[in-house]
C-alpha cells in the first residue's frame, strides 16, 4: 500500500475565489495525500479552519445553496465609520450552523492570520474561538470593521501577507502547498467563453448590492457609489497580489497553486459550485505539471 504524502496547507485571500481552496482540499483527499497543518489567511482561514475541524463538509453544502440574496441578507450595515458592514450577521451564522469551535480542540494545527494595523505586523492565531480567529482574518479594509482581538485592532491579514506560508516552517512534513488567489489576470480561454453570463450575473449582484447601500444611505448615486466600492476592491486585490508574489519568491513552497484574480467577483459567493470545481480541475493540472517536470 502506498504510504500518504503529509502535506502543510496554505490557503490565501481573496473573497469568493476562495472557494476554490475547498476544490483543492478534495483533489489532495483523493489523490493520497495527508493535510497535516494548515495555515489560512482572509477566506483560507475559514475554508482551512473549518476543515480542521472536520466540519468541511457542511459548509461547503450550505455554500452551494447560497444566492445572490442570501449575500445581502447576511451584510450588517455599521453606523460607524470604520467599515460598511459588522461582519457579526456573517459569523453569527456560521457558529449556529457548525458550532462555537475552540482551535485547540482540532486534531491538525491550525493558523489564521490577521494584520495589526496600529503595530504594522502579522498577528497568527492559533488558539481560542475559531470565529473569532476567521472575523479577525477577514476583516477587509473599508468593508468589515475590524475586529478588537484582546485588545489588539485587527484587519484582514492578506493587508500584509495573502499567503502566509511563514506559520508552516517549522511543521514536519512531506510537501508545502500554497493556494494563491492572486493568480494572473485571464479572460482567455475559459473566462472568455462565460464571460456573457459572468457579466449579467455580475450586474445582477450590483444592483442588489447597491439597492441595499443606497436604502441604508438614502443616496440616489448608485453608479458612483458602486464605483468608489469597485475601485477599491481591484486596488486590494492589486495589492495583495503584489504582496503574494513576492512572499512566494523569498520563500516559495514546494507545489504553489494559483487561482487567476479575475475568476470571479470578491462577493460572489453564489458561485461556489463553479469556483469549487476550479479549485479541483487546477490542483489536478499543477500536480500533472509536477509530475510530467519530475519524470523528465
Amino acid at each position: 500500500m502506498k504510504l500518504k504524502k503529509s502535506v502543510s496547507l496554505v490557503l490565501g485571500s481573496g473573497g469568493a475565489r476562495g472557494l476554490a481552496h475547498i476544490g483543492v482540499i478534495r483533489w489532495l483527499e483523493e489523490n493520497n495525500f495527508e493535510i497535516k497543518s494548515i495555515s489560512g489567511c482572509s477566506i483560507g482561514s475559514l475554508i482551512g479552519g473549518v476543515y480542521a475541524a472536520g466540519k468541511l463538509d457542511k459548509l461547503e453544502e450550505w455554500m452551494r445553496t447560497i444566492s445572490k440574496t442570501d449575500i445581502v441578507k447576511l451584510l450588517d450595515v455599521s453606523w460607524g465609520s470604520s467599515g460598511l458592514f459588522k461582519g457579526e450577521k456573517v459569523i453569527n451564522t456560521l457558529v449556529s450552523l457548525l458550532g462555537d469551535i475552540k482551535i485547540e480542540d482540532f486534531s491538525i494545527p491550525f493558523t489564521a492570520v490577521a494584520a495589526d494595523i496600529v503595530g504594522g505586523k502579522e498577528v497568527w492565531i492559533n488558539s481560542g474561538s475559531l470565529f473569532n480567529a476567521i472575523r479577525a482574518s477577514v476583516s477587509l479594509p473599508l468593508f468589515f470593521t475590524p475586529f478588537n482581538y484582546n485588545g489588539i485592532v485587527l484587519v484582514d491579514g492578506g493587508v500584509l501577507n495573502p499567503v502566509p506560508i511563514a506559520p508552516t516552517f517549522n511543521d514536519n512534513t512531506d510537501l508545502i502547498i500554497a493556494v494563491s488567489l492572486g493568480g494572473e489576470a485571464t479572460r482567455l480561454g475559459e473566462n472568455k467563453n462565460r464571460l456573457a453570463k459572468k457579466e449579467e450575473s455580475s450586474l445582477s449582484f450590483q444592483e442588489s448590492f447597491m439597492k441595499f447601500i443606497s436604502t441604508i444611505q438614502k443616496e440616489d448615486k448608485k453608479t458612483e457609489n458602486w464605483g468608489m466600492y469597485d475601485i477599491a476592491d481591484k486596488a486590494f486585490d492589486a495589492m495583495q497580489s503584489t504582496i503574494a508574489r513576492q512572499k512566494i519568491a523569498a520563500y516559495p513552497p514546494d507545489i504553489l497553486i494559483e487561482i487567476a484574480r479575475d475568476a470571479c467577483g470578491t462577493l460572489e459567493f453564489d458561485r461556489a459550485a463553479e469556483m469549487i470545481e476550479l479549485g479541483y480541475r487546477t490542483s489536478n493540472l499543477v500536480f500533472d505539471k509536477n509530475r510530467t517536470i519530475n519524470n523528465g
